[in-house]
């Protein structure tokens, strides 16, 4: 055992046993799932606020989140829509599992989460009373709404789940880390981990400060503002949502008698060197990690869900390790975030949770959007429709800002578990 909790031993078996989503694609796993297959897209002008002098105006928005319905009245008021939308997930993925949290040891439940921009919103309106009516209109809630790690105290206290919680701020490569994070926690004393990851930074406060990055599209077309390993690419779209998912031990879940939608088989996670360095990314080596924590081969990779950041030299980039690992056009290529956006912390939990939809379904979706693939990319993008070649297992990359690099391999469940 270390330091920290976490057992040092090789994690067991740890399966997805129920998948919660709030997406700009829809609300549930069904509704998502089917906004995939038919490449109908959740991207539009930006609604939540006014965007005139913004050079951004294309966002991916959860549409017709019923706030009320989904979030405990009494925390309306006292928290952010990034905790809102990770309290009916974390609800939903719950519910999918079959799982009562009243049911189980509570010192062996615990909350994994991502966060990467926190209560942004939330944080802004405080502001906005401060200075333009003073501090006494500033409520006691802001020194715990905006707060990263509110999304995780929040569901641990909604569920009573007092085992070990935690929160990892890694931009869109979160998700990733904290399903990787949950699978070891089974190896330390926990039976059920809620894991996955939010955001919700389409604000004016929020969306200043995403600019500062310089991968924003301004693309004024939804459907060619996100356009991933194409020849006239235009930075990324943002978005808002995520997805929680409940991740068990086999054999807790074989106990409680719940099939699952498939399983964690090999993580891994590294950083990229500063620009302008010699050194080479750490995305091959990364994947080649993750494939050696799984007892993998390469040949066993049935599909990838890319990281596509829409953004010329990084969608190269990616292209070259995805090429080097597989070989060249060796594995088909997907990026169902077009519908999307990148969703921050919430990118790579919904990109798990569609890649197990996927592996149920016995399909590849198609990335929506690209038409004409840039030349000297040796991937085989999946464009146009779905391709039924029945996948079993997959791999999930995802980037954050600043050289964050993950990568989570995936394979297929035990059954029928249709999705809500």
């Amino acid at each position: 055992m270390s330091a920290s909790g976490i057992g040092t031993a090789r994690p067991g078996r740890a399966v997805v046993t129920g998948i919660g989503v709030v997406a700009p694609t829809g609300t549930g796993t069904r509704q998502h799932w089917e906004s995939v297959l038919a490449g109908k897209s959740g991207l539009g002008r930006i609604t939540r606020f006014d965007t005139t002098g913004y050079p951004v105006t294309v966002a991916g928005e959860v549409p017709g989140f019923a706030t009320s319905a989904e979030v405990p009245g009494r925390l309306v008021p006292q928290t952010d829509r990034f905790t809102h939308f990770a309290l009916a997930a974390a609800a939903a993925a719950l519910d999918d599992a079959g799982a009562d949290p009243a049911a189980l040891p509570e010192y062996e439940m615990a909350v994994v989460s991502a966060s990467s921009s926190g209560g942004t919103e939330f944080g802004q309106h405080e502001m906005e009373r401060l200075y333009q009516r003073g501090p006494s209109w500033v409520t006691a809630y802001q020194s715990i709404a905006w707060f990263y790690a509110a999304t995780t105290g929040q569901v641990s206290i909604r569920h009573g789940m007092r085992g070990p919680c935690g929160v990892l701020c890694c931009e869109q490569a979160g998700g990733l880390d904290a399903l990787g994070q949950a699978r070891r926690l089974l190896s330390s004393g926990s039976r059920l981990v809620l894991s996955g990851g939010t955001d919700a930074s389409l604000c004016p406060y929020g969306l200043v400060a995403q600019l500062s990055t310089g991968g924003l599209s301004t693309g004024t077309d939804p459907d060619r503002a996100y356009l991933p390993f194409d020849q006239n690419p235009t930075g990324f779209v943002p978005g808002e949502g995520g997805a929680f998912l409940v991740v068990e031990s086999a054999t807790g879940a074989a106990e409680r008698g719940a099939p699952h939608h498939g399983e964690l088989l090999g993580y891994a996670a590294g950083f990229d060197p500063p620009p302008g360095s010699d050194r080479p990314p750490v995305l091959a080596a990364v994947i080649r990690r993750a494939l050696a924590d799984a007892g993998l081969a390469a040949a066993a990779v049935d599909m990838v869900f890319a990281d596509a950041s829409g953004l010329p030299e990084q969608d190269a980039a990616e292209a070259r390790a995805i090429a080097e690992v597989f070989g060249p056009g060796g594995v088909p290529v997907t990026a169902p975030k077009t519908l999307t956006g990148r969703l921050y912390a919430g990118g790579a939990a919904l990109d798990t949770a569609t890649a197990l939809l996927a592996l149920r379904a016995g399909v590849v979706p198609h990335t929506a959007g690209p038409v004409r693939p840039a030349p000297g990319l040796e991937i085989d993008l999946v464009l146009d429709r779905p391709r039924p070649t029945g996948p079993r297992t997959a791999l999930v990359l995802a980037r954050g800002h600043g050289g964050f690099t993950s990568a989570l391999l995936v394979g297929a469940g035990d059954g029928p578990h249709p999705p809500k």
